[in-house]
């Protein structure tokens, strides 16, 4: 996730990863492209599509696409479903809401089971786990090699997010919250904010592709139990559905090479 400026890294995270971002609906086959499944269903995926390798904007064959590992699983939930798979792309403070209104029929997007959030929605069983990372400018990696020289700093953290959790425990700092990953990037690359927290596979798929970036040396003691998707309060029956897809796929090593697939992607320029 050659040389670059920030005009460039802003061109390339809009233009490549994050192409046509927004609520901009995408639909993705549960079924062969452009065949109807046999049941007529369709079920709509809400996620923030600036998250790579979980979910991002992707030129593929010149067409923009929704991408990523996160959306691969999304596929084979709608395809043991027999249904459809629509995507409807938005900022991630706004999934929660989306999701309890019934907008959407569930999210899959970097999602933390956590007890706020489980007495809006339920959740599936986890499916995958990630670090925690401290991104900076590479002139201020030496700098902030301690959680405590984060303290006092300004952050640019994603609203909503468990990122924003952590922040907030960190004395003294100055968090400016953003909704897309994409912003904050910016925001740190144009020096509008000393660091940024963020989940260590997203962090390593920008860093690759923004210049002038790295991972810090500080590590966020944060424990966390893994991902999981999000399903409308009291809809156990999908709750046991994806579950049921989710079990197939760790069965079959399916989600670990999906990962790996989506990373090898999120770093092509």
């Amino acid at each position: 996730m050659k040389k670059w400026g920030i005009l460039t890294a802003c061109i390339l995270l809009a233009g490549s990863l994050l192409a046509g971002c927004g609520s901009k609906p995408s639909t993705e086959g549960g079924t062969a492209a452009g065949e109807k499944p046999a049941s007529g269903k369709t079920i709509v995926l809400g996620t923030s599509a600036d998250f790579p390798p979980y979910e991002f904007h992707k030129m593929v064959n010149g067409k923009d696409q929704i991408v990523g590992f996160d959306i691969e699983i999304a596929k084979e939930i709608a395809k043991d479903m027999g249904a459809q798979l629509e995507v409807k792309d938005m900022s991630f403070d706004a999934l929660l809401g989306e999701l309890s209104t019934g907008r959407v029929d569930f999210v899959i997007s970097g999602l933390t089971p956590n007890e706020e959030r489980k007495k809006q929605i339920d959740f599936s069983n986890n499916y995958y786990k990630a670090e925690q990372a401290v991104v900076v400018r590479e002139a201020d990696k030496n700098k902030y090699s301690t959680m405590k020289a984060l303290e006092g700093a300004s952050l640019g953290i994603q609203k909503g997010s468990i990122q924003e959790d952590i922040a907030k425990t960190i004395p003294g700092a100055k968090i400016t919250g953003l909704g897309k990953i994409s912003d904050i990037v910016l925001q740190l690359n144009s020096s509008r904010v000393d660091a940024s927290i963020m989940e260590k596979p997203v962090a390593e798929a920008y860093i690759k592709n923004v210049k002038g970036l790295v991972i810090a040396d500080a590590v966020p003691d944060y424990k966390e139990d893994g991902y999981a998707i999000g399903i409308k309060k009291g809809n156990t029956e999908l709750v046991n559905q994806i579950n049921k897809t989710l079990d197939r796929l760790k069965s079959e090593n399916k989600i670990e090479q999906y990962v790996a697939e989506a990373s090898d992607l999120a770093a092509q320029k």
